[in-house]
């Protein structure tokens, strides 16, 4: 990237905020709503626009990471942040499988869930932001270590 012209970075670095943007805004909404907040609307309205959307964010932030890694790698060798960063992403990621696999999110579409499933999946929504929000503080101290 850094000898295919003086915009690719900046492009790709643009698209990795978009793509960070979009991830959690949509999971911002989606755990907002599971840990309580909002819930006159209910959880199953707002899965079928939220999830392919937080995918989608992820997928672009996920590639683009790649990209901005490989081009100074060797210059976050050592940085605390990365570390974190990863570590929180990966968590982040189990835990987007716990909430598939799980069956309180087997059944918020097909019907009301009872005051454990919920618990659960406000645990799990409360879980998310602490991962997400980690990984997004981490990178961005990336650059000042």
């Amino acid at each position: 990237m850094r000898e295919s012209g003086p915009w690719t970075y900046a492009i790709v670095n643009l698209a990795h905020v978009l793509g960070i943007a979009t991830l959690f805004g949509s999971i911002l909404v989606l755990d907002l709503r599971l840990v309580g907040l909002g819930r006159r609307v209910p959880l199953a309205a707002l899965t079928p626009a939220i999830v392919p959307v937080a995918t989608a964010g992820f997928l672009i932030a996920a590639t683009t990471g790649v990209g901005l890694l490989a081009t100074k790698a060797t210059e976050y060798v050592g940085n605390p942040f990365l570390l974190i960063k990863f570590s929180a992403i990966a968590l982040g990621l189990v835990n987007v499988a716990a909430f598939k696999w799980s069956a309180a999110w087997k059944a918020h579409c097909e019907r009301e869930l009872t005051t454990d499933e919920q618990r659960v999946l406000a645990v799990m929504g409360g879980l998310s932001l602490v991962c997400w929000l980690t990984a997004i503080t981490a990178g961005r101290m990336i650059a000042y270590w």
